[in-house]
């Protein structure tokens, strides 16, 4: 591996956001869980859970769509929801579903410098009752247009980037010694990985 290469892992590592994590409940096509991948790479997102109640496993992600993020990840899947929220409550302070209801808050209005972790349905049918019920608080993206809801891939990456934003002006992005030791053992990780393929 050339010194370069080991530099750029060490750059991406160092803005990793072990404490900002997105949960995909029911996404059927895999390309849109790629896009989403892509986007959680893109903002510094190392961990992903994928909540698989009513349709089977996937077996890959749709890899145009990815650019191969999916090996840069630490992808965490579940088959029941209990399970899933009591892996989630171990590491984040809030969990937030993008969901429309009358309680919902605007992404706007959220803490996103929180550990957080963030909920997106599938295409059909959004984020299930249980799911809702179980999380802290919903929130919607304001839109001004006819129709009413984004492509699930796009409302995500729309949330991230706002988390992103909120994360920038705070300076984590400027602070390599956050999560330190979460950091020295992924460089450890991707390291040892990239030498053995």
């Amino acid at each position: 591996m050339t010194p370069e290469r080991i530099a750029r892992i060490r750059s991406v590592i160092s803005h990793r956001q072990f404490d900002l994590t997105v949960v995909m409940e029911n996404i059927f096509d895999p390309h849109n869980i790629s896009a989403v991948m892509r986007s959680c790479d893109a903002v510094g997102i190392q961990e992903l859970y994928v909540l698989n109640t009513r349709i089977p496993p996937h077996k890959k992600w749709g890899a145009k769509s990815s650019a191969s993020a999916a090996q840069w990840l630490t992808v965490h899947t579940f088959t029941d929801v209990e399970s899933c929220f009591t892996a989630l409550r171990k590491k984040y302070q809030k969990i937030y579903t993008t969901h429309l209801a009358s309680t919902s808050q605007s992404l706007y209005e959220l803490d996103l410098t929180q550990p957080v972790a963030l909920v997106f349905g599938n295409e059909a049918e959004g984020v299930s009752e249980e799911v809702c019920q179980l999380a802290d608080g919903n929130f919607l993206i304001p839109q001004v247009g006819m129709v009413k809801s984004l492509n699930v891939s796009v409302a995500c990456a729309v949330t991230l980037y706002e988390a992103f934003r909120q994360r920038w002006q705070a300076g984590y992005y400027q602070q390599p010694t956050r999560f330190q030791e979460q950091k020295a053992a992924l460089e450890r990780q991707w390291l040892q990985q990239k030498e053995n393929l």
